[in-house]
């Protein structure tokens, strides 16, 4: 899912080279692919504390590790190892140390779990030798922002000095939260589209399925999803629900046109990052950025700048669901088994679409809005986000059962649903059973977090 090198370096002279270069994610049916991404927080076992980057017992260290024991390639910037590459997957690191693995994009759901479960066994091959362990949550239930250490990445640098003018929990989104995304793909503009607009408009209920972040600095914070309210308060210009998905017209170039809006991050020159925070995309394609005296953008700049926006569904060339709690094991394999299900088949693709397609603009956003406090239990129409959670998961359980792909043991890949089956069956978020635990066996303490839920 990468740029192909002799385009890399392709300078832009208009913007229909940016259009181009989404349409260029177009594959035909048979070549469609998952790709999921998780991360998750890492703790010191003796004390809870999240590991720095450097130290005997630090993130380096194990990125290291993992490299040496399990035939990973180690990518740098400058002398500092920053990410892991093997089979066209990557671990990378998260601002405050979260460890983030980009999966492969794979053909099955049986595929992705294997691959989770392999890296999650090599990470704490590793991990446990160096005293430190890991767990999947939405929002660091315990230790403050400025509790959090920083990784040694140039583009977080300029992130970190650029949140705090745009939104008051941009660093915090940084530093404290986790996530599951699954990317997948298209066959042309008009199935984009589609898929674009129903992943939209549903992905509050995959956020009321995923919420697993209720404290904030050990206490009950009033949330059940906090990294999904985070985003609300994060930066206004490169997050949200994109309204104009639901125009008349949308497509690849309307997106360019947003894109084209967002503000900068940097531009990768020369090995290091320079800081073109706030700046105008537009004035780096004309070459008239003072930062960058006639240096004009290029597609691998365009390329990183899709990067830099955070809406609850990002077009790349693929779509990105990204509206989930990080979590267990299981519910790394649920995300992908949920979007597959409801997108990669055409009788479940169209059902989605007939279940969000009268939706209003306010409704979309009610639902964005509510969800983050109260998931399925956030009413909707005559009913609650809970009912239309059961709705999404009978169809995307239908779709999963059309595909018929197969395990060993026969199984098709609706098994994977049914830790979010589960969720609805019961009523009960993950959030909500946490603070359940919280209030009764827990006595008060997020402590056991660690040890309880760690992978």
């Amino acid at each position: 899912m990468s740029i192909p090198s002799a385009v890399k370096s392709t300078p832009i002279y208009g913007r229909q080279q940016l259009i181009d270069y989404l349409a260029a994610g177009e594959k035909p049916r048979d070549a469609w692919r998952i790709g999921t991404e998780h991360e998750k927080f890492g703790f010191r076992m003796d004390d809870l504390r999240p590991p720095a980057f450097e130290g005997e017992h630090g993130i380096r260290a194990l990125l290291e590790g993992i490299a040496t024991r399990h035939g990973w390639e180690m990518a740098r910037e400058g002398e500092v190892p920053v990410a892991l590459m093997r089979d066209k997957a990557n671990i990378t690191l998260e601002p405050a140390g979260q460890l983030e693995l980009s999966g492969a994009p794979l053909e099955t759901i049986h595929q992705t779990c294997l691959e989770v479960n392999t890296h999650l066994e090599e990470v704490r091959s590793v991990a446990d030798e160096l005293g430190l362990g890991f767990f999947g949550m939405g929002f660091q239930p315990k230790w403050r922002r400025d509790e959090m250490p920083w990784m040694p990445k140039g583009r977080y640098k300029i992130m970190r000095e650029y949140m705090p003018k745009v939104g008051s929990l941009g660093l915090d989104m940084m530093t404290r939260t986790c996530t599951v995304q699954v990317n997948l793909d298209f066959e042309s503009e008009g199935d984009m589209v589609r898929k674009f607009r129903t992943s939209l408009a549903l992905q509050p209920i995959a956020t009321a399925l995923f919420a697993d972040s209720p404290f904030t600095d050990g206490k009950p914070n009033g949330y059940l999803s906090y990294r999904s309210n985070v985003w609300t308060d994060t930066d206004a210009d490169r997050t949200g629900m994109l309204d104009f998905v639901f125009d008349a017209g949308f497509g690849y170039e309307r997106y360019v046109d947003y894109m084209l809006d967002v503000p900068m991050y940097f531009s990768y020159q020369d090995g290091h990052y320079v800081d073109l925070a706030g700046k105008d995309f537009k004035r780096f394609m004309a070459g008239t950025l003072d930062e960058l005296p006639g240096t004009r953008a290029t597609m691998k700049d365009w390329g990183d700048h899709l990067t830099t926006a955070f809406p609850e569904v990002r077009l790349k060339q693929y779509l990105e669901m990204r509206g989930a709690d990080g979590g267990p094991w299981n519910r790394l394999c649920a995300l992908p088994a949920l979007w597959v299900g409801l997108l990669y088949d055409d009788d479940a693709l169209n059902a989605a679409w007939d279940l969000v397609k009268d939706f209003s603009r306010e409704e979309r956003h009610a639902l964005r809005d509510g969800v983050p406090k109260h998931a399925l239990k956030l009413p909707f129409r005559h009913g609650t986000v809970r009912d239309l959670a059961r709705e999404a998961l009978q169809i995307a359980a239908h779709g999963l059962k059309r595909r018929n792909r197969l395990n060993r043991n026969g199984a098709n890949e609706s098994v994977f649903l049914e830790p979010l089956i589960e969720i609805v069956e019961a009523g009960q978020t993950p959030a909500e059973r946490k603070l359940e635990l919280f209030h009764g066996a827990w006595k008060g303490s997020v402590d056991p977090i660690f040890k309880e839920f760690a992978y």
